[in-house]
């Protein structure tokens, strides 16, 4: 029967990365972690949205700060909940150095600033992967008894496996890309922003220390930094309900610059970030 954790604020980042960060290391007497999740769910009712915050994030992100929203927005509200989950010492591995490798947003309508929101968040589908293990991060948010946005996060722990060590898929060959909509530049003092904004001070995104210990040879952008960026590109013209699905591929270095092509498909808009010289995704999305 899966427990529920009821709160009545949002879990401080700060002491969540201390938690993050104890949890990496080695505890004498303590056994290994166990290989399976803890059946748990966290809740948050009523939250009030700070228009502050609201107008931090939309800075960061290059998004336009009104009266709904962004699409992405609720995805840094809900972190901290995603976080308390992962930062559990019964969690299969530990949170310092995971990396964000998919999301799937499903709104079922525009969400206004003044609502209270209630939020919920589990883990689930612990999976192998041949770079190391992946898990599910499932968030609802309702207005009342109307859900109005759900998403999957899907997080990869990089660590070896069963399915590690396989044959390589060939490469692809490198292609001259075509013409971008156009170019993004993309620096630490921006990510450091949107790292403030968003709550999200994983070092792979913020020390270039800290990016080497995880082997990274410089810090990276935040995987959701550039899938809210891209949407920058569609202001004005996303639907009410609509599903936005992201594949994180080769990371942004910092500092970059990426290309970001948006093409209007039938049902919606396919979208990419791609490296401008040799044409490899960093991000790849459909919105539907």
């Amino acid at each position: 029967m899966r427990q529920t954790v009821n709160l009545t604020e949002v879990p401080k980042n700060s002491g969540l990365f201390v938690k993050a960060a104890l949890g990496a290391l080695p505890v004498p007497g303590l056994s290994a972690r166990k290989p399976t999740l803890p059946d748990r769910s966290v809740r948050l009712e009523g939250f009030k949205v700070d228009p502050e915050h609201l107008a931090a994030y939309c800075r960061a992100t290059g998004l336009r700060f009104g009266d709904a929203l962004p699409l992405t927005y609720p995805f840094v509200l809900s972190f901290p909940l995603a976080m308390q989950l992962v930062v559990a010492r019964d969690f299969p591995f530990v949170a310092v150095g995971a990396v964000h490798a998919e999301n799937v947003i499903q709104r079922t309508r525009e969400i206004s600033v003044s609502e209270p929101l209630d939020f919920e968040t589990h883990i689930e589908n612990l999976r192998e992967h041949p770079k190391g293990l992946l898990v599910d991060a499932v968030t609802e948010v309702s207005v009342g008894r109307e859900l109005v946005w759900r998403q999957v996060t899907t997080f990869l722990h990089q660590q070896r496996t069963s399915l590690s060590g396989g044959p390589k898929p060939e490469p692809k060959p490198e292609e001259v890309p075509p013409p971008p909509l156009r170019a993004l530049r993309v620096d630490q003092k921006m990510i450091n922003r949107y790292a403030a904004a968003s709550g999200d001070h994983n070092p792979i995104h913020t020390s270039a220390l800290g990016a080497k210990a995880f082997g990274f040879p410089k810090p990276i952008a935040h995987g959701m930094w550039s899938a809210a960026t891209v949407l920058g590109a569609l202001e004005g013209r996303i639907p009410d309900q609509v599903t936005y699905a992201v594949k994180f591929g080769k990371p942004i270095f910092l500092p970059s610059t990426v290309n970001l092509y948006a093409d209007r498909v039938s049902g919606g808009w396919d979208l990419s970030l791609k490296h401008p010289k040799k044409g490899y995704p960093h991000l790849t999305a459909t919105l539907r």
